[in-house]
């Protein structure tokens, strides 16, 4: 069963507020993923809000976010990118049949140092 997230969705997932968004592209100049990104922080809640899901579910810069919330410390209006990045990653792993990663390719990517938590966490969001 394939889901089409709606905008509201996303906001109420990820608790975020982007009308408060004034534009002012801290969040992407700080970003250190920034040049690993099709979309950029501010862009992401730019399209929220203009209700551009699609582009967004589809988009590799999805992965490429580090989810190290340095857009959120220096969004002078505590926009929170990162977290709404976030409600877009889960929307798109839910989807059926889009999920990034299957529990078998783990393996591969895991050595002694990796931290369970990391592999706790990577289950839990490429299996749903």
């Amino acid at each position: 069963m394939n889901k089409n997230y709606s905008k509201e969705e996303l906001l109420r997932i990820s608790g975020v507020n982007p009308r408060k968004c004034m534009k002012c592209g801290k969040c992407s100049a700080t970003c250190p993923a920034y040049d690993e990104m099709e979309y950029h922080p501010h862009q992401f809640v730019s399209m929220v809000e203009n209700g551009e899901i699609e582009p967004l579910l589809k988009s590799e810069s999805l992965y490429k976010c580090l989810s190290c919330f340095a857009c959120l410390e220096r969004c002078p209006r505590s926009v929170e990118p990162a977290k709404l990045i976030e409600a877009v990653r889960l929307a798109a792993v839910r989807q059926q049949g889009a999920n990034h990663m299957t529990p078998n390719d783990i393996p591969a990517q895991i050595d002694e140092d990796t931290p369970q938590q990391l592999l706790v966490s990577a289950f839990r969001k490429y299996t749903k």
